[in-house]
C-alpha cells in the first residue's frame, strides 16, 4: 500500500504526519522549502487545551516549558477593568502561548525521528494526477520527481498549490481585521497575563489604535497587537515606534521603561472557507481549507483539530480499504464547525467594531461586548470553543438506547483517569489517536480495588465480549466517575476523542451498531462504493 502524501511541513502538516504514523500508516511530507524554521517572535500563536495536549502526545514535549500558560486574563475598557480570570499554576485550561517556530522545530524533530514519516525538502508540487487506486504527484526543484501515494493531503497554506489544481474555489471576505504586531522584551505589571485593552485613552500615534493586546511570552518577552482601522494605510517603523513608547508608558508609570524591539509585522485577518474539502483521493486541511482569525481566535486550533479529525479516517481506509461514508464524514464534520464559528465571528464583527448609535447607550453592552471578546482569546463560547459533530453522518440512530452524560454526542469528552486492560491508571486522552475506538464502562469504586477483584465480576465480562466482537478495534477502559453519567453507564468514543453514544449498562446489539456507524458502516459494503471513487 502506498504512503499518504502530506503536502507542507508547517505545524498541520507535521501533525497529520506524526498521527497517521501513531496509527502505522505511512506518509511523506513534501516541503518546498529548506526544512528549516526561521526564528521569528512576532509570529506566535495560542493553544486551547485539547490542541496544546494533541501536540504534548506527539511531541512528546512539554510544550508550557517553551512558551507561557496565561496566569490569567484582564480585560479593561478606556481605564476601567472590565474583567478579570486568574488561571490556577498549571491549569490546563488556560491558553498557552508559544513562538511558531519553537512548535515547528518540536514537531519536525519528532517526525525526523519517526521511521514511518519521510520528510523530502525543497519540493514543490507543480501537478497532480488520481486514478482509481491512488494518486501522484511531481515535485520540481534539485530532485524534482513523482510521487506516488494512496491519499493526498494538502497542508500548503494560504495560497495552497494543491488547493489550484484541484480548481477548489475559496471564497470569503479580505482583510476583515489588520494588526500592527511587535515582540518586545520589557517588564510590565501583569507578570504572566494576558491584556485586552480596549479604547484606549491616549491614542496619539496616528490613526485611532481602538484595541491592543498583550500576551506572555517566555524570558520577559511579549506579544503586542494594535488593531487598526479599515484600509491600506502604511505602518511606518516611525509610527509603530510611537505606539510602542505610548502603549508601554500608559501602562506603566507615564513614562516608557526601557525595553527590546525584537521583531514587528502587520497581521491581516481574511475570512474564507474552500468550497470542497476533498476531491477524490485529495483532501484540504489548516489554511488550505480555511482562513479565520478575527476577535482573538485562532487559525492554527482550527487546522490541527482538522488533523486530528482526518488522520482516524484515513488510517481506517488506508489498512481496511476505502470507507467512502468516513472518507466523505471529515468535510461534512470539520467544514460545519468552521463555518459556523466564522458566521459566529461575522455577526459579532458589525457589533464590536462599529461605534456610536444606540449601542452605546444600553447598559451593560460594554461588558457584553468584553464577554463576547474574551470568549474568542479564552477559547471559549461560539466564537472559540471547540466545535462538536452533533449533525455528524456518523452519528448512530439510537434514541431509545442512548442516555444524557456531561458530554453532548459528538463533542470531546473530558479527560478523566480511567484503569486501561493491564490493570495501570492512565488519562483518557493518553488513549487517543491510536486508530481504536474507545468503550468506557463507568463503575464507582473500581480505582480503590485491585484490578483482579472486579475484572471478572458484575458486568465486565459480558461488556468484555461485546467490545471484543466489535467490528473495529476497540480498547475497554473503566473509570471511577465521568461527570453527568450514572454508574455502570457504557461511552463509545472515537478514536479522535469526540463522544459517539452514553448507554444504559450493557446492550451489546446497540454498541455494536454504533460503533459500526461510528466507523462510516459495514466495511463489504463502503468497499464497493468506494470503488468508483476517483
Amino acid at each position: 500500500m502506498d504512503p499518504v502524501i502530506v503536502v507542507g511541513a508547517g505545524p498541520v502538516g507535521l501533525t497529520l504526519a506524526l498521527l497517521l504514523a501513531r496509527q502505522e500508516v505511512p506518509c511523506v511530507v513534501l516541503d518546498e522549502g529548506p526544512g528549516k524554521d526561521e526564528p521569528r517572535p512576532a509570529r506566535t500563536v495560542v493553544l486551547r487545551e485539547d490542541t496544546a495536549a494533541l501536540l504534548e502526545r506527539l511531541t512528546g514535549v512539554a510544550l508550557a516549558e517553551h512558551g507561557v500558560r496565561w496566569a490569567g486574563w484582564r480585560s479593561v475598557r478606556r481605564k476601567q477593568v472590565m474583567s478579570e480570570i486568574t488561571f490556577e499554576e498549571a491549569d490546563p485550561a488556560a491558553p498557552l502561548h508559544i513562538a511558531q517556530h519553537v512548535l515547528t522545530h518540536a514537531l519536525r524533530s519528532a517526525a525526523t525521528a519517526e521511521p514511518l514519516v519521510r520528510l523530502a525538502v525543497d519540493s514543490r508540487v507543480d501537478a497532480i494526477e488520481q486514478e482509481r487506486s491512488g494518486v501522484s504527484a511531481h515535485t520540481r526543484g534539485p530532485g524534482g520527481t513523482w510521487w506516488r501515494g494512496s491519499y493526498l493531503v494538502g497542508c500548503d497554506g494560504t495560497r495552497s498549490t494543491v488547493r489550484k489544481l484541484q480548481d477548489i474555489r475559496f471564497p470569503g471576505r479580505t482583510a476583515v481585521e489588520r494588526h500592527a504586531v511587535a515582540a518586545l522584551r520589557a517588564e510590565l505589571p501583569w507578570a504572566g497575563q494576558a491584556l485586552l485593552h480596549r479604547m484606549p485613552s491616549w491614542r496619539q500615534s496616528g490613526p485611532s489604535a481602538g484595541e491592543v493586546t498583550a500576551r506572555p511570552l517566555p524570558d520577559g518577552v511579549w506579544r503586542l497587537d494594535w488593531l487598526l482601522p479599515p484600509g491600506k494605510d502604511l505602518v511606518t517603523p516611525e509610527l509603530l515606534v510611537a505606539r510602542i513608547r505610548e502603549t508601554l508608558a500608559a501602562w506603566t508609570d507615564g513614562s516608557t521603561p526601557a525595553y527590546e524591539l525584537l521583531d514587528t509585522g502587520v497581521h491581516t485577518v481574511h475570512h474564507r472557507v474552500a468550497r470542497r474539502w476533498r476531491a477524490g483521493r485529495v483532501f484540504l486541511a489548516g489554511d488550505a481549507a480555511h482562513l479565520l482569525g478575527a476577535l482573538g481566535t485562532q487559525g492554527l486550533d482550527e487546522g490541527l483539530r482538522d488533523a486530528d479529525n482526518l488522520a482516524w479516517k484515513l488510517a481506517v481506509s488506508w489498512h481496511r480499504g476505502p470507507h467512502e461514508t468516513l472518507l466523505d464524514s471529515y468535510q461534512a464534520e470539520r467544514r460545519a464547525v468552521v463555518a459556523a464559528r466564522l458566521r459566529a465571528a461575522d455577526q459579532v464583527l458589525p457589533v464590536l467594531r462599529g461605534g456610536g448609535g444606540l449601542r452605546t447607550m444600553v447598559p451593560g453592552t460594554a461588558r457584553g461586548h468584553d464577554a463576547l471578546l474574551s470568549d474568542g482569546h479564552l477559547g471559549r463560547g461560539p466564537l472559540g470553543a471547540p466545535g462538536a459533530y452533533a449533525d455528524s453522518p456518523l452519528a448512530p440512530l439510537l434514541p431509545e438506547a442512548e442516555i444524557p452524560v456531561g458530554t453532548p454526542p459528538g463533542a470531546q469528552v473530558t479527560d478523566v483517569r480511567v484503569t486501561a486492560e493491564d490493570g495501570s491508571f492512565v488519562q483518557l486522552r493518553e488513549r487517543f489517536d491510536r486508530g481504536a475506538l474507545l468503550v468506557v464502562l463507568i463503575a464507582p469504586g473500581t480505582g480503590v480495588w485491585d484490578r483482579k477483584h472486579w475484572v471478572s465480576a458484575g458486568v465486565m465480562p459480558r461488556l468484555a465480549a461485546a467490545v471484543s466482537a466489535l467490528p473495529h478495534p476497540a480498547e475497554l477502559l473503566v473509570a471511577e466517575s465521568y461527570p453527568g453519567a450514572p454508574a455502570h453507564s457504557v461511552l463509545l468514543v472515537r478514536p479522535d476523542g469526540h463522544l459517539v453514544t452514553a448507554q444504559s449498562g450493557v446492550r451489546p446489539a446497540d454498541l455494536y451498531s454504533a460503533a459500526e456507524a461510528a466507523v462510516g458502516g459495514a466495511v463489504k459494503q463502503e468497499a464497493e462504493v468506494g470503488s468508483a471513487a476517483p
